[in-house]
């Protein structure tokens, strides 16, 4: 029986999920994302006529349009289903001009997770195309055409080819170069403590100086450390002050798509693409054997922590009748939205929390069923009760040195029996019982000498989190500007923390001069609050733009006459070519520095930069261990002797033998420190810390 009516998604995955839910009469295609955008090879914004786009059909994707409009053809009604955001409209409003349709006609279908009823009850309240939306994303795309295309031909001619500089993405590398600089210029400023073990009976605790005659003191100074040293006397001391309190502690709200990776980057060591992957899949639809494919999560691209009456009701019955009503919260919290948030649909949480990570586990992926517990626990967790601790503070006197003693211990569970924020649970930090006009004994007294630490370089979790704060961008562009500064090689990944280099340096240097609008936190935080108001309908798209662009074109005419070439000069290597005899040089590429000829082009010999850790190679004995990197950025080892020695370890070798099997011994990284490990047998040392 032929269909009725056509429903396009965005994804084959979701269409399979979809058409499951849908009777005879609906055919569910998939348009793959956009059909139209601007071309590549030219600006294609007409400055003069108000900024006008000139689109153009994706080159490959006319066979697809074709398809389409068959399909389209023989339905009786056409629904355009595409992602409920900015960028899922604007694909809605391209597929009603390539299909003829009316976009003021109600052709527009929005649901929050595909779900049968959420589909079906979306089918049922079809909607025009929201043209607000549209213009959002519309002005979104010109202002950066505008920013990329002008502002990159400039970094061609002056500094090397290859470069691009972005609204979002030249932000995102100041602050990375910014922080560089305080670490550069960072003074470590010296402080002391004095910290002592103390015996309350059979019972050791510890304590540390608090002041002197009740009053709080730092100690800045080894002589100010020695002159309150020298006051203790004896290793009585008296208890002074004992407060005991209880402190309750709410927990998180759900997810919005910012926090998501955030804490999927903690936690799950997950980088910002792979969360957003992995999402994407688990809201689209995972096949659940008899149940048939179902989307798990709600819209992974949100601001907002907003969770639906249904799903609360869900989970308030879960929570009482697994764990006890006294887990379950009575009265919802409060949601505190921030100022930037887009509040259209709700925060991540899974579609239904009767479907436990544990009993649906043998249908996901490793990386599936660690992002979905994730997910699940964190909104569970949000309509628990409170955690509740019982906090000791306990105040030891010897003349007039005070020392002081904390303790805290978990007297109630609440939401923390199903999450804990952050990579590790805290544990109970039991003090003794003590009352005022006890006597304690100090076991060990000593002074300690600290520095003040610079700050810590940006890892993508507080990047991420520096953007959003700073109301930088959109959740939906992080990852992928994140990924675009790796690829510039404007900045190097070092312990899993963002490093500029010389060349990142320079481009945000000749930007920040040239273009400091461009890079300026509150000007583009201002952009970002001008384009959710264009989304509200109430400011004209084409103001917007033109605000931006006219104070931008006379810094592009300064710019072009100014800014003198840079010659980013290449390092010696220190050997010479074996091809033609010539110095090689340290070259930077697309992915990094590598050996290159100095006598380009005649000579076209290239090299990698190898790292080697002075390990011979464990299986042919003649080459050496070096440091390589796989596709994925990945660090793994093998013999400089590839490809007449094969070997090759995720495992960093140590050049010592196992005493058992005899073969090779290789570092690991654990909790706490380096473990060394057999390579072959279950031979482990202790943790090196």
């Amino acid at each position: 029986m032929a269909y009725k009516y056509l429903v396009i998604v965005e994804s084959p995955t979701k269409a399979k999920t979809i058409e499951k839910y849908l009777g005879r009469n609906y055919k569910v295609v998939a348009s793959k994302g956009h059909l139209r955008d601007l071309p590549k090879s030219r600006m294609a914004i007409n400055i003069e006529n108000d900024y006008q786009p000139d689109y153009i059909s994706i080159r490959g994707k006319g066979d697809l349009i074709k398809e389409l409009k068959k399909y389209g053809h023989k339905a009786e009604k056409i629904y355009l289903a595409s992602d409920p955001d900015r960028e899922g409209e604007a694909i809605s409003w391209h597929l009603a001009h390539l299909l003829g349709l009316d976009p003021a006609d109600n052709i527009r279908v929005v649901y929050n997770e595909v779900t049968k009823d959420a589909v079906r009850e979306a089918l049922k309240n079809p909607r025009p195309i929201n043209m607000d939306l549209v213009s959002a994303q519309q002005a979104r795309r010109i202002l950066d055409r505008l920013v990329g295309y002008s502002i990159s031909p400039i970094l061609w001619k002056k500094v090397k080819k290859g470069l691009s500089a972005g609204r979002v993405q030249s932000v995102a590398l100041k602050l990375i170069v910014n922080r560089e600089e305080e670490i550069a210029g960072f003074e470590p400023v010296e402080s002391w403590t004095i910290d002592g073990t103390f015996l309350k009976d059979k019972h050791v605790f510890q304590a540390a100086f608090y002041g002197l005659g009740g009053k709080k003191l730092k100690l800045k100074t080894k002589e100010e450390a020695d002159a309150v040293f020298e006051k203790i006397t004896s290793n009585v001391f008296e208890i002074s002050d004992v407060t005991k309190k209880q402190q309750k502690r709410n927990p998180a709200q759900p997810f919005t798509t910012s926090s998501l990776q955030q804490e999927a980057a903690n936690k799950l060591n997950f980088r910002t693409r792979k969360t957003m992957m992995i999402a994407q899949e688990l809201y689209e639809g995972i096949p659940l054997g008899k149940e048939g494919s179902v989307g798990l999560i709600t819209y992974m691209r949100t601001d907002s922590t907003r969770v639906s009456a249904g799903s609360i009701e869900e989970a308030h019955e879960y929570i009482t009748g697994t764990y006890g009503p006294e887990y379950a919260i009575e009265k919802q919290r409060e949601n505190k939205k921030a100022a930037s948030a887009q509040d259209a649909h709700e925060a991540i949480r899974p579609s239904s929390v009767l479907r436990v990570p544990s009993e649906i586990e043998a249908f996901l992926t490793k990386d599936q069923f660690k992002l979905y517990q994730l997910i699940w626990a964190r909104f569970l967790a949000s309509q628990m009760t409170p955690a509740i601790f019982d906090t000791m503070k306990v105040d030891l006197k010897h003349e007039d040195v005070m020392f002081r003693a904390t303790g805290s211990k978990e007297n109630f569970a609440g939401y923390r029996k199903v999450y804990v924020e952050g990579t590790a649970k805290e544990k109970d930090n039991l003090l003794p019982e003590m009352a005022v006009g006890d006597t304690v004994f100090s076991k060990d007294i000593e002074p300690n000498q600290h520095f003040s630490q610079p700050p810590a370089r940006y890892s993508e979790a507080t990047l991420i989190k520096a953007l959003e704060e700073n109301g930088v961008g959109r959740p939906s562009t992080y990852a992928p500007t994140i990924e675009t500064i790796q690829k510039r090689y404007y900045v190097k990944v070092t312990a899993k923390r963002f490093e500029p280099t010389e060349l990142g340096t320079i481009v945000n240097g000749l930007i920040s001069t040239y273009f400091p609008d461009i890079v300026n936190i509150s000007f583009t935080a201002g952009m970002e609050q001008d384009l959710d108001s264009v989304e509200e309908g109430n400011m004209e798209w084409v103001k917007v733009v033109d605000r931006f662009y006219k104070p931008f074109a006379e810094e592009l005419s300064k710019a072009e006459v100014e800014i003198e070439k840079i010659e980013i000069k290449d390092e010696p290597a220190g050997f010479d070519c074996e091809l033609c005899g010539h110095p090689m040089v340290i070259k930077i590429g697309r992915f990094g520095k590598f050996y290159a000829c100095s006598n380009f082009p005649e000579c076209r010999n290239t090299k990698p930069i190898v790292k080697k850790i002075n390990v011979t190679c464990p299986v042919c004995h003649k080459g050496e261990v070096i440091e390589r990197k796989s596709k994925k950025n990945r660090i793994f080892y093998g013999c400089d002797q590839y490809p007449e020695c094969e070997f090759i370890s995720w495992d960093k070798p140590i050049g010592r033998d196992c005493p058992k099997c005899q073969h090779y011994l290789v570092e690991k990284k654990v909790k706490g420190g380096i473990q060394v490990k057999c390579s072959h047998c279950e031979y482990e040392e202790d943790v090196q810390k």
